[in-house]
């Protein structure tokens, strides 16, 4: 029987266009009703995922930076921030490379220090608090840093993954968009979130199903007995995982969620 659900956004539930389908706020209830969890798992901040789901937010638990961060009911239940003296160098890094922006993004809020289109707008539509400051050196000690995200200018699998993770030693460096990397704790990713979410809930790995799309997802993925990527999803991605479903604009995770609360085998 599932008890836990955790769900990819961004190419995976969300369609086309990056909304939120409505369908999926009863469904999140029904779920609710029958004793399972949902979980939204994305690597957007807490208060945007907070305001997408503001209909059901006290029915859902929310994984938030790629698991970094987690939040129940406004308590966090997991946090996997950067160390403060790895910062200013992974920055220093990231400011040497041509066509690299990094964003700051922090329990409360993200921060950019660029305000050049189309990163500055890509920033401030992404993340719901976010604000341009002087510089993120000053941001460093005031908050605890969950990741920092990488604007690719060129192509993240064609660039920032070939030469940032080598630069930033004792950190994870992970694609998480075409053009978008990040940057956080060796340790910090949706599957360990997931790992504690079981622990304390006292979910088994069986009792978990996941949906995702892209690298960042695998260790979430991993994590759950019952696994599936997205057939519009990173094609290394499917290889490892080895079970699709329909595409995000076709309402992939949708139909599984009926069939979850139909009772029907995955």
């Amino acid at each position: 029987m599932i008890r836990f659900i955790a769900t990819d956004l961004d190419g995976t539930l969300l369609d086309g266009d990056r909304k939120l389908p409505e369908e999926i706020f009863p469904l999140i209830s029904a779920l609710y009703d029958r004793g399972i969890l949902f979980a939204p798992a994305s690597g957007r901040q807490y208060a945007n995922l907070k305001h997408l789901f503001a209909p059901v937010a006290d029915k859902v638990i929310f994984l938030c930076e790629n698991g970094a961060l987690v939040k129940y009911r406004d308590e966090t239940l997991h946090l996997t921030p950067i160390e403060d003296g790895m910062l200013k160098g992974a920055l220093d890094e990231i400011r040497s490379l041509r066509g690299l922006h990094p964003l700051l993004c922090g329990t409360e809020c993200a921060y950019i220090e660029e305000t050049s289109d189309p990163f500055s707008s890509l920033a401030f539509e992404s993340y719901t608090n976010c604000v341009q400051v002087p510089s993120l050196d000053g941001i460093i000690g005031k908050e605890s840093i969950c990741k920092i995200a990488v604007f690719d200018e060129i192509s993240a699998a064609e660039h920032c993954m070939k030469v940032l993770p080598q630069r930033l030693g004792g950190l994870r460096t992970i694609i998480s968009g075409d053009v978008w990397c990040d940057v956080s704790a060796p340790k910090a990713n949706k599957g360990a979130a997931i790992e504690k979410i079981q622990h304390i809930f006292g979910f088994g790995r069986e009792e978990c199903a996941a949906f995702g799309d892209h690298m960042n997802d695998y260790e979430m993925l991993s994590a759950c007995g019952m696994a599936f990527v997205t057939e519009n999803g990173y094609p290394p991605l499917k290889e490892l995982i080895g079970r699709t479903i329909p595409s995000n604009t076709s309402g992939g995770v949708l139909t599984k969620l009926k069939e979850i609360l139909s009772g029907r085998p995955l």
